[in-house]
């Protein structure tokens, strides 16, 4: 048991190595990218959809790659091509520069879904190495501090982002140009992290083909269809928060290093109640989710008002729902579906919480352009009351 728990340790810190460089990437990106395509000229139903197209592929993707790298045992390709992919990040600074046909937030748009691509790539395979290399610690527990290493990136990212915004009087050029030096950083402890962790998954792997004999032929049980629509209504009635920033940048005039800090917030919130919520899932099991499920219709409520109050508390509730999905929704997956079926389940997963996600961003962006808030509040709470119906029936045998 102590050499398990060893090798558990080993992971959750090469992992979260991993994620946390990953992180000052994309998350930094995530910090500017609101007011940066409003600064290119794109409306906030055009970013709405752009956004959603990007997360959706983000998630469907994970289908395919889920399921190829659970017959081919190909988890380490997928996870070395999806980090290397987010060289798109830094690329985004030369956007405005290039001859190309049509506006600059094409362009723009295409990196961006072209990086969630990439986090469809690893995704499926990084979450199962963690899983099965992590028993020793409680899945609950390693996804959290996963989380927490991962939110250490997610908020160095937007504040390197926003001082550079700062001391250059808001020019995006150099705000993504930083993000090359994390980016060579990243391929290096990459690499490390491949060294030292591909005898451990191997061993791994090993134990599981031993299990399966015992095992048979396993299926995804019901309760893992239930639970993934449970999330699929949850996503889909749960405004973006790249979205709560536009609305920041175009109605509150915020300029676009003061968007990046709120982002931190966001960030900062997440990384808290990750472990603390893996805690409680270990402990209570799938009935916390709930608590997200309800938090989810506060963001659109406050965004509602359009004040900077309210605009602040849209993002502390969300960095809140954050912190919840981003550890004990991929944690559930992992005591509901058998192991050899995981980076399958994943897939199926990721795939339904994608869709929720085109639903949203693109709804959620119409209601803005159209100012039809008022229709966006009433639409989440009826989608979070379906989403806690089907997750009471998941939890029932």
């Amino acid at each position: 048991m102590e050499e398990k728990k060893r090798i558990a340790y080993i992971a959750i810190i090469s992992f979260g190595l991993v994620s946390l460089f990953g992180d000052i990437i994309y998350e930094g990106a995530r910090g500017a990218i609101s007011p940066y395509f409003e600064f290119l000229g794109a409306t906030a139903f055009i970013f709405g959809v752009i956004i959603s197209i990007g997360d959706f592929l983000g998630y469907t993707l994970r289908l395919i790659s889920g399921y190829i790298a659970d017959i081919k045992k190909t988890y380490w390709i997928f996870i070395l091509l999806g980090y290397g992919l987010l060289i798109a990040i830094p690329l985004l600074a030369f956007v405005r520069y290039l001859p190309i046909i049509g506006p600059a937030w094409l362009l723009a748009g295409i990196l961006v879904i072209i990086e969630r691509i990439a986090k469809a790539l690893r995704s499926p395979a990084r979450d199962t190495l963690l899983s099965i290399t992590t028993r020793g610690v409680g899945v609950g527990k390693a996804f959290g501090l996963h989380e927490l290493m991962d939110q250490i990136g997610a908020i160095a990212g937007p504040a390197l982002v926003a001082l550079v915004l700062f001391l250059t009087g808001n020019d995006f050029f150099y705000a993504f140009l930083i993000l090359f030096i994390p980016y060579i950083l990243l391929l290096v402890v990459l690499s490390q992290a491949y060294i030292r962790l591909r005898t451990y998954t191997n061993l791994a792997f090993k134990s599981i083909q031993e299990e399966k004999k015992e095992l048979g032929k396993a299926e995804l049980p019901r309760e893992f269809n239930l639970y993934t629509l449970a999330v699929f209504m949850n996503t889909a009635g749960l405004i973006h928060i790249l979205l709560i920033l536009y609305v920041a940048s175009r109605y509150l005039g915020m300029q676009a290093w003061l968007i990046a800090v709120l982002y931190i917030i966001v960030q900062g919130i997440d990384a808290i109640i990750a472990p603390f919520s893996g805690y409680m899932y270990d402990k209570f099991g799938r009935k916390v989710l709930g608590i997200p499920f309800i938090l989810a219709i506060l963001p659109t409520f406050f965004v509602l008002l359009k004040t900077a109050s309210a605009i602040f508390l849209a993002s502390i509730f969300f960095g809140i729902i954050l912190g919840m999905q981003e550890s004990i929704y991929r944690a559930a997956v992992a005591d509901i579906v058998p192991l050899e079926r995981r980076g399958t389940g994943y897939g199926i997963f990721n795939t339904i919480y994608g869709i929720g996600f085109l639903v949203s961003g693109s709804l959620f962006g119409f209601f803005i352009d159209y100012n039809l808030l008022n229709i966006a509040v009433i639409y989440t709470t009826f989608m979070q009351i379906i989403a806690l119906i089907f997750l009471i029936s998941s939890l029932e045998k």
